[in-house]
């Protein structure tokens, strides 16, 4: 039997002297210019009633809130409440790691509503536009987890079982940045993707995204070790990311079953140039 593969890679891609260009921030870089092709590919189909001008807002406004919301959500979820009155400035050390899906969806929600206030779309129109263009970050924010070597699993006798240098051991661990990757990249992306490619009434394709990403995540966060700082929260299985996905799951069956009677979201000519 092979030995079990060692997750050792160097975090940082370009060093040009002091400055250094890290794998996993390259990442958060593709997933952003990735959606943003996708997105106007999309907006060229006629998918979103507004010119390449408000699309690009639109996605600045997404990428903003991925990223304050995703760090502000870090800090409330995973981090003891303290910090707000003994250490207020860690909430701007992104150096020191630290961010969370979940409050990265919060802020681009927030993103697009005020958005699609200032542009009189309907909001779910635009979540529902915005929904397939998510999983490419997704996925390449998994990778460059894998790269950094850190969520590891449960230890495995199975043979995908790796060895994280981080981790408190030497024993072969769940991938659990490859299952993610996988899961929440890969397979949402084709399937959204797919699915939105005719039009579906509103709420539809927001519905299927917040029920595919909780199911998904709420499965893999049983073979994922929990944040040190956190542990299990209830019967030594519970974890804060299952807490989380749980209000997911419970909205994409509510947006799905409304779905079956709203109306389609309105589609515009496509456009042969950006205008």
């Amino acid at each position: 039997m092979a030995d079990p593969f060692v997750v050792k890679f160097d975090p940082v891609a370009v060093a040009l002297g002091p400055v250094q260009v890290h794998w996993y921030g390259l990442m958060y870089l593709g997933g952003f210019l990735g959606g943003w092709a996708l997105g106007e590919y999309r907006r060229r189909q006629g998918r979103l009633p507004v010119n390449s001008d408000r699309f690009s807002d639109l996605m600045f406004y997404a990428m903003m809130g991925v990223v304050v919301g995703g760090r502000v959500g870090y800090m409330l979820f995973y981090t003891a409440i303290n910090w707000i009155w003994t250490d207020p400035l860690a909430i701007f050390r992104v150096w020191d790691g630290g961010m969370s899906f979940h409050g990265g969806l919060l802020g681009v929600l927030v993103a697009g509503m005020w958005w699609s206030r200032r542009n009189g779309v309907k909001f779910f129109d635009t979540m529902d536009f915005v929904a397939p263009l998510v999983p490419l970050g997704l996925g390449l924010g998994r990778l460059g987890n894998f790269i950094n070597g850190e969520l590891w699993g449960k230890p495995t006798d199975l043979p995908i079982g790796m060895i994280f240098p981080h981790a408190p051991d030497a024993l072969p661990r769940h991938p659990n940045p490859l299952y993610e990757f996988a899961l929440e990249g890969v397979v949402m992306f084709v399937v959204l993707w797919v699915f939105s490619m005719k039009p579906r009434p509103r709420y539809a394709v927001s519905g299927l995204f917040a029920l595919m990403y909780g199911l998904f995540r709420f499965t893999i966060e049983f073979v994922r070790v929990p944040d040190a700082q956190l542990g299990y929260l209830a019967f030594g299985w519970v974890t804060m990311g299952q807490i989380l996905s749980l209000p997911l799951i419970a909205l994409g069956i509510l947006w799905l079953l409304m779905s079956r009677r709203a109306p389609y979201a309105p589609v515009a000519a496509p456009t042969a140039t950006a205008t």
